[in-house]
This record gives structure tokens, sequence and C-alpha cells, in this order.
């Protein structure tokens, strides 16, 4: 069966994230406490995957990896529920800046599968919330911001060597957008929401 799931990071005041807080970091907090998901994430920091080109014509063990990671980077149950409609249009219609967001949507793909495979483990780990899920107020943003910076930045030489499975996005990259919307939130002195979830 078929799905299409999306990505969203919004820059909101902090009188918006204090609104959004109650139902949304009760959801984050219960995927990122999931005994199935720390497993998975434990499971992938142990043992990074091999290049996913190459997945086809994996061992059964490296397939069962394989399997675990995709369970713990596809949408959270909690995080997924919570953004049924009308949720996440209610927290678009808080940004009518498009400059102040970013917004990946993808037919039988997920777009924090594609980043977090691209950056690895490591990189993935300096990232806040849990698995693309976070809302962090102004201040708290601004913190992160250095670590997000090292997990998500880039040279020539490491850009070349990046590779993502998502067709191509009309508008910007997995690898692109959040370091972009991250730094937009801080110089406007924003904090930030993270929604991973299916559209259907």
């Amino acid at each position: 069966m078929g799905f299409t799931s999306a990505w969203s990071i919004s820059c909101h005041e902090d009188s918006v994230i204090a609104d959004l807080a109650p139902r949304t970091a009760a959801a984050i907090e219960a995927d990122r406490t999931c005994p199935r998901a720390r497993r998975r994430w434990t499971a992938w920091q142990r043992a990074p995957l091999p290049d996913h080109r190459t997945w086809w014509t994996c061992t059964p063990a490296e397939d069962e990896a394989i399997r675990s990671f995709q369970d713990l980077t596809r949408p959270g149950r909690h995080v997924d529920d919570l953004c049924a409609f009308p949720f996440v249009d209610d927290v678009w219609e808080r940004q009518p800046d498009q400059e102040l967001m970013f917004v990946s949507v993808h037919s039988k793909a997920y777009p924090v599968s594609a980043l977090f495979h691209a950056v690895g483990p490591e990189r993935a780990a300096l990232l806040p919330g849990w698995c693309g899920n976070f809302l962090l107020t102004a201040a708290e943003t601004r913190r992160a911001l250095p670590a997000v910076e090292q997990a998500l930045g880039f040279g020539p030489a490491e850009r070349a060597q990046e590779q993502v499975w998502l067709d191509p996005e009309p508008r910007e990259s997995v690898l692109d957008g959040p370091l972009r919307v991250w730094r937009a939130a801080v110089q406007a002195g924003l904090g930030l929401c993270g929604l991973a979830f299916h559209v259907y």
C-alpha cells in the first residue's frame, strides 16, 4: 500500500511554541521513550548501515538492521496521531512566511530516514528532539544552532559524497532546508516546531 509522508519545520514566536507545547511535547516524549524505539536507536548507533544503493544485495543481518532503522525513522505513532487534520494546518497557518518554513513531502519515502542515513548516527545524535520532531523556544533554538551546524554543515567534498534516495525536491533538499530554517529562526529570534508525519 502506498503512503505519503511529510517533514515540516516552522519558525514561531515563543507564545505559539508555548501554546503547542502541552500536546506536542508529550507526543514527542512518548515516541522518544518507547522501548522499541530506544532499542532501534541504540542498534543504529552501534552499527551504521551500508550505502543505501547496496541494500538490494544485503545479508539477512543487514536486512534486519535496515528494517529496524526504517521503523526508527518513520513517523512515531504519537506524533503521527497528533498531526491528523486540523493540527498541522493550524501550525502552518501560524507561520505564513514561506522563508521561515521547510516542508518536504514524498510518496513512498520518509524525509527523516533519508536525512539520517545521509548524515549517519553520530551527526544525527547532535540534533535536538527525536527523529525530526522537536519543539524549541527561541533560546533553545539559538543554543542548539552550533550542534545543528555541526550535524548538517557539509563542506564541498563531503556534500559531493552525500546521497539521499528521495526523488528531486521541488524547492530544497533535506540536506539544505533544515539548517536554512534553523539559521533563519535564530536570526529572527524565533523558536522552532519540527514534525514528521504521514499525510495519508
